[in-house]
């Protein structure tokens, strides 16, 4: 297959490589000191941000409250369409992570087609009519089935569709994860996410997919902190600077210097650029959200405000009174992880009364997990996300 595969790490500039060695730092950093009570909690809240943004960037308007909502939505309750593709992603990510993908398994076909089955896996029928010309004609997509006739999205015409399986096949061996170490296979994460994207696989779904792939693709890859920070928040929070990038790489090889395949490699080169500078920008600013002395910080802020009565919610609602020593509860399940409920009592010196009465109210505000007779465990509430994770959104 005439394609460059990736900028092999010999050939990247000492600057790119310096930037990629510091993503692998940071994100082992990340990964090592958040509170391990925190980790899941934010895991879950990632996977709401990745939708958000994965969505955002295909045209859906849904607003980050319903993005925060989607996941308790009944099965029986209706949503629209671009509430129902937010929860699908939702959703999809959450059986990806409870049933990974092998690592050496995750470029090949099977792979690429269950990221795609996951996302429209219960999609009414209606939601499967995909538009395929200006008079209006519709075909039935498939989910997982990759696609039987041409397209063309933007100025980009991706291979024809009897050539998709020898384009598939190739990018199953030029990207197999086993056969990259070192910092190669952050390169070659950049150079794959772009080379899906450009094959197109699907009638529909491509840039979904591409970035549920990409998301499997890092953390597979070494990057044993990622899904603490976000590849979509970073694509999605500046869309054109990302279909820019992505252009960058379609382009055609320029003469004799520019590779020896049919793409630019100028361009690939640019477009890893601006992958690792994005993964930069988005590990240094979880890192920063997520630094314990600044964290511990706005909680004990965002508890004093909530005592005295005067915490207005992204909404202008002013969120009723909670008593101080909600602070100390939410603190300890934080850095102590899970407790009983007789010892949250005993620590706070309060009566059984007195005790239950505050878990109630901050189990009703979403502050912590009250499940039966489990251990209270701590949660992210809407609010709480609002002040305790600026410009989250």
């Amino acid at each position: 297959m005439a394609l460059t595969p990736l900028i092999p790490q010999d050939r990247a500039p000492g600057d790119l490589q310096d930037a990629v060695v510091e993503l692998m730092r940071l994100d082992a950093a990340l990964h090592a000191n958040i509170p391990q009570p925190l980790r899941l909690p934010m895991m879950n809240l990632l996977r709401k941000v990745n939708s958000y943004y994965s969505n955002r960037i295909e045209g859906n308007s849904t607003v980050p409250a319903d993005v925060l909502r989607a996941q308790d939505l009944p099965a029986d309750v209706r949503a629209g369409e671009e509430l129902l593709e937010i929860k699908r992603h939702i959703e999809a990510q959450k059986r990806l992570s409870d049933d990974p993908i092998d690592e050496v398994d995750i470029c090949t076909n099977g792979a690429i087609s269950r990221m795609h089955r996951e996302f429209y896996e219960g999609m009414p029928e209606e939601f499967l009519q995909i538009k395929v010309n200006e008079e209006g004609e519709t075909v039935r997509l498939v989910p997982g089935e990759f696609r039987d006739q041409g397209v063309k999205v933007g100025n980009h015409i991706p291979p024809a569709a009897e050539n998709l399986r020898t384009y598939m096949n190739w990018f199953e061996g030029a990207y197999r994860l086993d056969r990259h170490h070192g910092i190669t296979p952050i390169l070659a994460a950049a150079a794959s996410h772009h080379r899906l994207m450009w094959i197109h696989p699907f009638m529909d779904g491509n840039g979904r997919t591409g970035r549920l792939f990409t998301d499997q693709y890092l953390r597979a890859g070494g990057l044993g902190g990622y899904g603490l920070w976000s590849m979509s928040r970073g694509f999605g929070r500046n869309v054109d600077a990302y279909y820019a990038a992505l252009d960058a790489a379609d382009q055609p090889r320029k003469g004799d210097l520019d590779g020896r395949g049919e793409l630019s490699d100028s361009g690939l080169l640019t477009f890893t650029r601006y992958f690792v500078e994005t993964a930069l920008d988005q590990v240094t600013y979880f890192s920063s959200l997520l630094e314990p002395r600044m964290l511990n910080q706005r909680i004990d802020i965002y508890f004093q405000q909530r005592q005295r009565g005067v915490f207005i919610s992204g909404k202008g609602e002013v969120l009723p009174v909670l008593r101080i020593e909600a602070r100390e509860v939410y603190k300890s399940l934080l850095y102590h992880g899970d407790q009983r409920r007789a010892d949250i009592q005993t620590n706070l010196g309060f009566s059984n009364y007195a005790a239950r009465t505050l878990l109630s109210q901050m189990a009703q505000e979403g502050l912590i997990k009250l499940d039966g007779r489990k251990p209270v465990s701590l949660n992210l509430s809407r609010h709480s996300i609002e002040f305790l994770f600026p410009s989250l959104w």
